[in-house]
């Protein structure tokens, strides 16, 4: 059983809608998002990452960005660019990307079901970033990015999403900067929304696709305000967090790629025979084009202006536990670790990741530079492995899975009250 639950929107008006969204405040530092604000003063960035509205020179921990973030919130909520819908509703949300779309429902997920690992986590989290979160979702007393949630589908969801789609139509329809299509609309009949409430009852968990600080924020913040209002409505808000739950036959995930600065004092000789104690190696015909793995167990190896496949042996690769059998964990284990020395990626500051939106040409353009001596290419770890690992209640190493398109904030926002 899985519960949803409709709310009453905090949102942008149409006709300001594509100057709100932005992308989440963790894809980019505040010099960025300063860079991006240039000239819009309606963009969630004044929210989600109000220092770049203070001194350069401000800690981003500082008191004063969040409450600047809850000020600029209300500022924002007082010019009428928010409205607030006067019902309790559910909200269906589509983002096209290359033709490929994916449809999500808007809704509120419960923390107790978080708390009781019905919406199932594969990431550690770190606690100075949940301390950010909590800070600014308490101070401007919302829950300001949706949780990216997704569930095993289930046909008689997505007929109900569809045929809303169908029927009704949208409020809000633009392409974004990156030339992603976000479309919108609205579920306010209510037979329909406690039809889906019915529906998700027979989804049996949910899972965190990304967003683990935000959810874990949300979560303790509502334990906090459980604590200071005893005893506690269990419908009051703050008991639920803004999310939206995609079926897993729509998601894609893409390779989530990894550069070092240097071969850990190895000559590149010594580098490569240390390679072939674990992995099969051989030179690619092609060197104009970079390597894309295509099959698992399979990388691809950026070194000199050259590109090589690695093609792990069997002997590293059948093991029956979920995160070993993963690439990225065979990669870490038997080569980032070993050979380089990268001993914990979370920490190293020798290792960088590169996530496949930005393309291989990245990877090449990383090291011809010289700021770093050699690329991995990955292959994609996928929706099955990550609820599997979910569900063994195991933990994916750093930086498995890159999701695109990404979820827009502003958007959407859930008031606590």
């Amino acid at each position: 059983m899985s519960v949803v639950k409709p709310f009453k929107a905090v949102r942008p008006t149409a006709e300001l809608a594509s100057k709100v969204a932005a992308l989440p405040y963790d894809v980019m530092n505040s010099d960025e998002a300063r860079e991006m604000v240039i000239g819009n003063p309606y963009s969630f960035l004044h929210v989600d990452k109000a220092e770049i509205d203070l001194d350069k020179n401000i800690n981003i921990y500082d008191d004063k960005v969040y409450e600047k973030a809850a000020e600029n919130l209300q500022k924002m909520i007082d010019d009428k660019v928010f409205i607030q819908d006067n019902k309790p509703m559910f909200y269906i949300y589509t983002l096209t990307m290359n033709e490929k779309s994916q449809t999500g429902l808007v809704a509120c997920t419960s923390i107790d079901e978080y708390l009781n690992n019905k919406i199932k986590k594969h990431e550690l989290t770190r606690e100075e970033k949940e301390k950010d979160r909590i800070r600014h979702v308490d101070t401007c007393n919302a829950n300001t990015g949706p949780i990216f949630l997704t569930y095993k589908a289930k046909s008689k969801i997505t007929e109900i999403i569809n045929e809303q789609k169908k029927n009704t139509s949208p409020i809000y329809d633009f392409v974004s900067d990156d030339n992603i299509r976000h479309t919108v609309w609205i579920i306010d009949d209510d037979s329909i929304i406690s039809s889906i409430i019915e529906e998700f009852k027979t989804v049996s968990a949910l899972y965190i696709a990304d967003g683990h600080h935000r959810t874990a924020s949300a979560v303790k913040v509502g334990i906090k305000r459980r604590e200071e209002n005893t005893p506690f409505n269990k419908n009051a808000e703050f008991n639920f967090y803004l999310s939206v739950l995609f079926p897993d036959n729509e998601l894609f995930i893409m390779d989530y790629n990894r550069v070092v600065k240097d071969l850990n004092s190895l000559s590149k000789e010594e580098f490569f025979d240390k390679i072939k104690e674990s992995f099969k190696i051989s030179e690619c015909d092609n060197n104009n084009s970079p390597y894309k793995p295509s099959s698992p167990n399979t990388f691809g190896m950026y070194i000199d202006g050259k590109w090589f496949s690695l093609s792990a042996k069997k002997d590293i690769t059948s093991s029956d536990d979920p995160v070993l059998s993963l690439d990225v964990s065979i990669l870490q284990n038997y080569l980032l670790s070993p050979i380089l020395g990268i001993g914990d990626p979370r920490t190293d500051k020798r290792i960088d990741f590169v996530g496949g939106i930005r393309g291989l040409s990245e990877l090449e353009k990383r090291v011809d530079s010289g700021e770093m001596k050699v690329a991995f290419s990955m292959y994609p770890t996928t929706m099955t492995q990550l609820m599997n690992i979910a569900d063994a209640g195991k933990i994916m190493p750093p930086k498995s899975t890159w999701f695109e398109p990404k979820l827009r904030s502003g958007l959407f926002i859930h008031k606590l009250y």
